[in-house]
């Protein structure tokens, strides 16, 4: 009799253990279609919408570990694909899609909810905790609104690639474990112009121990004064109440443990919130990484970085990075994202009501800037090998260098990797001569003259900036006041550097460039000598340092180019470039060879290692 029962396999094998449907509020509704979810946290997922010959484009070994399994696990199941696609139910699994509210670009939207995301469950493993899994771009769920619930496979390449690189780097991030595509298709605009296209539904499996986010506690906000909306289950404290409860004693059991009182328990949990979203924006400023859609709804109540959509990591450094081709005004550059981050804690803050202490919850929000700034320079520190000691001076050296990396156009990554090549100060040697090979190695990590006019460029457009222009002669007042607003400030700031690159030449620049990075790299060096200050064996202290940075400065990141040449090879049906750029990206600290990308079907446009300084036609993707 046992021997004619089928085995089953690892996949189904999984353990689950949905506990969120069990604690929370869950809407059991069959009602088809989207609509307006009250006094739930999750819908149920009534019927699974499958993709039509589900095949896997690839797999990480270390998301997949992380539920018990193994890329073999996976792979020999004939059913994978389904299974992880959300095509075939997973027996133990159960379908939801959360409910959550957000501020987009700073108004409240109402409710959005997981409009392409579906939950299956929670799944316990051994000796790695419990790790809610998602199918994105599984089909509709009661809150698509007007949208299919599909996903095609440039986003979810990007999203399965940056999701496993930030966890390589050592971010907090939500985890990928596969990507499967299909031959069903859905149109779509990829260029933003009004062109659709078909392109191939696909999906990607990610986990994390929980995907509630601040929109979460949002669901509870009542009508906004602005924009007339509210959340679905505006005035249910009881229900909020009930979710901040799961939250803490699930997630932050330390904290449940350490008070008996509850509005004390809550404030030591935002304030807890306040410190893991300071440290992760830091780690973000860090390495040049840009979010692009920081809405409430985008922000994790554990601090991970979650949904990967128009992000990007920086090339050339610019406090003024726009990775989201959509956000006009810059509302989510890369300087923006720690005061970005603090309003979304203070939306947070309004949305838990009354379970804080306004005036406590006024002053754990006061000390967020202190405390990312205070977490920032401890990074930036290490990323140029000051470990020893903490001088005063350190933030104004960082700052200077930020600002000639800026104004020579310089690489972020690969010059802060090329800083570890800067020889320690050794009496007897000529400062120019000892400094000048590292200073050329930067230097080819710059941009030339004809880059740095089109990056200078204003971006206003060429009616307000003559209107402007024409106020400072004919209304010096009204002038002075406008020019002072950070938008027209910064146009100004362009426009002046334009001129100035107008009116030199590429030898000019060059040396000037030169002559710059000469006098900050000295000033490094002097610095970097107080590190030994007598005492301690130089060649140790070297060693320690030279270590710390190499650990902290990535040799390489998720670069857009990089991952529009996988995704362009996987939509010619060649998936080897996706699977190698995984295998780079799981080391991005590491030394080792194989950073050549191969050749494939676009060999002609890869220009360069993936560590390399990005190719010229980098620069014009366009990302929304």
């Amino acid at each position: 009799m046992e021997s004619s029962q089928t085995v089953s396999t690892a996949l189904q094998r999984l353990p689950f253990n949905n506990t969120a449907l069990k604690e929370l509020p869950v809407d059991d509704s069959g009602e088809p279609g989207s609509r307006t979810v009250p006094a739930a946290c999750f819908s149920r997922v009534r019927a699974l919408q499958p993709l039509i010959r589900p095949t896997f484009v690839a797999l990480s070994q270390s998301a997949l570990a992380l539920l018990g399994l193994t890329v073999q696990d996976v792979l020999s199941d004939p059913l994978g694909p389904e299974y992880l696609s959300g095509s075939r139910l997973l027996p133990g699994s159960q379908p939801a899609a959360h409910c959550y509210c957000g501020h987009q670009f700073g108004l409240f939207a109402g409710q959005l909810g997981d409009g392409a995301v579906m939950y299956l469950g929670e799944v316990e493993a051994a000796n790695h905790g419990r790790w809610e899994i998602q199918v994105k771009g599984a089909g509709v769920t009661p809150y698509s609104r007007d949208g299919d619930g599909r996903k095609v496979l440039r986003s979810s390449i990007r999203e399965f690639l940056c999701s496993e690189a930030m966890a390589a780097l050592g971010i907090p991030s939500a985890r990928a474990a596969s990507i499967v595509t299909s031959d069903l298709y859905v149109n779509r605009d990829p260029l933003n112009r009004g062109r659709r296209v078909p392109e191939r539904c696909s999906v990607v499996l990610r986990l994390a121990p929980s995907f509630i986010r601040f929109g979460s506690f949002e669901i509870f906000l009542g009508r906004d004064d602005f924009s007339g909306l509210q959340g679905p289950s505006a005035g249910r404290h009881d229900i909020r109440a009930q979710m901040l409860d799961y939250v803490i004693q699930t997630f932050y059991p330390c904290i449940r443990q350490s008070h008996s009182n509850r509005k004390d328990r809550n404030m030591a949990f935002f304030r807890e919130v306040m410190m893991q979203t300071a440290k992760l924006v830091a780690q973000w400023q860090c390495v040049g990484f840009c979010h692009g859609v920081l809405n409430t709804d985008n922000m994790s109540i554990l601090g991970l970085t979650l949904d990967y959509g128009p992000f990007g990591f920086m090339d050339r450094f610019d406090p003024d990075f726009v990775c989201n081709a959509s956000d006009k005004r810059g509302r989510y550059s890369y300087q923006a994202q720690p005061s970005v981050c603090r309003w979304n804690l203070a939306r947070l803050a309004e949305a838990l009501g009354s379970e804080l202490d306004a005036v406590q919850a006024g002053a754990i929000l006061d000390d967020f800037m202190p405390t990312y700034e205070a977490l920032y320079l401890s990074i930036m520190r290490k990323k140029l090998g000051l470990v020893r000691k903490e001088d005063a001076e350190d933030s104004e050296l960082i700052s200077d260098l930020l600002r000639l990396m800026y104004n020579t156009g310089a690489d972020f990554t690969n010059t802060f990797r090329l800083l570890s090549r800067v020889p320690w100060p050794e009496e007897g040697h000529s400062e120019r001569a000892t400094v000048g090979p590292v200073v050329d190695l930067i230097l080819e990590q710059c941009a030339s003259i004809e880059e740095l006019k089109v990056a200078n460029k204003p971006t206003m457009e060429d009616r307000e900036l003559a209107m402007i222009l024409s106020m400072a002669q004919t209304n010096p007042a009204m002038f002075g006041m406008v020019a002072d607003t950070p938008g027209v400030s910064q146009q100004l700031e362009r426009m002046g550097r334009l001129k100035e690159l107008l009116e030199t030449d590429q030898d000019e620049l060059k040396k000037k460039q030169r002559d710059d990075w000469i006098c900050w790299v000295s000033r490094y060096r002097r610095r970097l000598s107080r590190e030994c200050d007598g005492t301690g064996d130089l060649s140790v202290i070297k060693k320690e340092s030279l270590s710390v940075m190499n650990s902290t400065n990535p040799r390489v990141i998720l670069r857009n180019y990089i991952a529009q040449n996988a995704i362009q090879a996987a939509e010619k049906g060649d998936f080897s470039e996706v699977n190698r750029v995984l295998k780079v990206l799981e080391k991005p600290y590491s030394d080792a060879c194989g950073l050549e990308p191969l050749n494939g079907p676009n060999a002609d446009e890869l220009t360069g290692a993936y560590d390399s300084k990005p190719p010229a036609w980098a620069q014009r993707i366009c990302i929304t």
